[in-house]
C-alpha cells in the first residue's frame, strides 16, 4: 500500500486543537477577524448558493445541516439544539464543519464546531449591531447568561466599544458564572435581579435563552425608542423572546429571510411583513439605522454563509500554527478506478 497522497489526508481540528488556535489568535482578535471575514462574505452574498438550514425535530430538540458554497468551496455544519441537556451535564449546542474543494469534491478541512459557532455567532452579533445600534452605545444588556454569553460580551467590546455589560438569567448560577468569567476583561460587569434592572440605561440588549418554546423574554414596555435588540435565542419554529408587539415597532433586520421568517421572533408576523437582509445594509442597497429614535432589531438565528466564513477563516490560518491532525479518510488507490485492489492489497499487508 502506497503513503497516502496530501489530498487524501485531510487536516482534523480537535477541541483541544481549536482551544489552542483560539488562545493562539486571541480571543478578541480572533472575533474581530470574523466579524471582517462574514461582512465581506455579505458583502458578496449574490455569489453564494444558499438555502434553508435542513432541519430535523423532535420533542426534545433539532439536528440541523448547514449548507453554503461560493462555486469555489463548499461547507457545511452539523449542529444540535437540545435545551433539556443542560439537565444532564450536556451541551445544548454541539457541532462540526467540513469544508470542501468544489473542482474535485475532496474536503480539506473537517473541524469541531461548538466553541467556533460561538464564535462566529459572537462576531455576527457585533458585526450587525455595528451598522445598527446608536451611535456612542456603551452599555448593553445579556439576557440569557449561557454558554454563548461571554462570547458575546467581548465581541461587543472588541467591535462596537462597549464598556459596561449588565447581566441577567433566571439562574443566579449562569449569572454569576458569566460574571466570574469576564472578571479582568476590561468590562464593567453588573449583575442584575431582574430582566427590567438588567435593561437599565442599556442602549443594547442582547437575549439569549435556550427554553424551546414560545417565550415573551421582553415586553413591550421594557423597550423604549432608540435602542438596539440583538435577538439569539429565537432560532427554530416554535420558540421565541420577543412580545410580538416589539417587533411591530422595531426596523427588523434579518440574515435570510426564508429561513428567518421559519426560525426566528418574526415567525409570529405575516409572511409579507417587511424586513431588510443584513448583506443589503452592508452592500450599501439598505439603510441601516437612520434616526436616533428608530428601535433597529437584529433577528439572528445563524445562517450557514457565517459557518462558512469561520471554516474559511480557520483552514487559511491553521497550517502555520500546527494545532491540527492529518487525518487518513480519503481513498487512495495508485489506479482510481480499482479501489478493490487497494483492499486485497491491505489484506496481504495484514496477512
Amino acid at each position: 500500500m502506497s503513503v497516502p497522497s496530501r489530498l487524501a489526508l485531510v487536516p482534523f481540528i480537535s477541541v483541544d486543537n481549536m482551544m489552542r488556535f483560539v488562545l493562539h489568535i486571541g480571543v478578541e482578535r480572533m472575533l474581530v477577524e470574523l466579524a471582517q471575514e462574514i461582512e465581506a462574505d455579505f458583502r458578496r452574498w449574490e455569489h453564494f448558493d444558499k438555502t434553508p438550514r435542513v432541519a430535523s425535530h423532535s420533542e426534545v430538540g433539532v439536528i440541523e445541516l448547514m449548507p453554503a458554497s461560493d462555486g469555489e468551496l463548499y461547507g457545511f455544519k452539523y449542529v444540535n439544539g437540545h435545551p433539556a441537556n443542560m439537565h444532564a451535564g450536556l451541551q445544548t449546542v454541539t457541532a462540526f464543519g467540513v469544508l470542501a474543494d468544489v473542482a474535485t469534491g475532496y474536503p480539506v478541512l473537517v473541524s469541531e464546531m461548538t466553541f467556533l459557532t460561538a464564535l462566529r455567532t459572537a462576531a455576527t452579533s457585533a458585526m450587525a449591531a455595528r451598522a445598527l445600534a446608536p451611535t456612542g452605545a456603551h452599555t448593553m444588556a445579556m439576557i440569557g447568561n449561557g454558554a454563548q454569553s461571554e462570547f458575546q460580551a467581548l465581541a461587543f467590546r472588541a467591535i462596537c466599544g462597549i464598556e459596561h455589560v449588565r447581566l441577567y438569567d433566571i439562574d443566579p448560577a449562569a449569572t454569576r458564572k458569566c460574571a466570574a468569567n469576564l472578571a479582568g476583561s476590561g468590562l464593567r460587569i453588573v449583575p442584575c435581579a431582574t430582566a427590567e434592572a438588567a435593561m437599565e440605561g442599556a442602549q443594547i440588549v442582547t437575549t439569549c435563552t435556550a427554553d424551546k418554546q414560545y417565550a415573551t423574554i421582553l415586553t413591550d414596555n421594557m423597550v423604549g425608542a432608540g435602542v438596539h435588540i440583538n435577538a439569539i435565542g429565537g432560532d427554530c419554529p416554535g420558540k421565541t423572546e420577543l412580545h410580538r408587539d416589539i417587533l411591530l415597532r422595531s426596523s427588523i433586520f434579518v440574515e435570510y429571510a426564508p429561513q428567518t421568517r421559519i426560525e426566528g421572533e418574526i415567525q409570529q408576523l405575516a409572511k409579507d411583513h417587511p424586513v431588510t437582509e443584513l448583506w443589503e445594509v452592508f452592500a450599501g442597497r439598505a439603510p441601516g439605522r437612520t434616526i436616533a429614535q428608530q428601535i433597529t432589531l437584529f433577528d439572528g438565528v445563524g445562517f450557514a454563509i457565517e459557518d462558512f466564513s469561520a471554516l474559511r477563516y480557520v483552514h487559511q490560518r491553521i497550517k502555520p500554527t500546527g494545532f491540527y491532525q492529518d487525518l487518513d479518510m480519503i481513498a487512495d488507490p495508485d489506479d482510481p478506478r480499482d479501489l478493490y485492489g487497494m483492499l486485497m492489497r491491505a489484506k496481504a499487508l495484514a496477512g
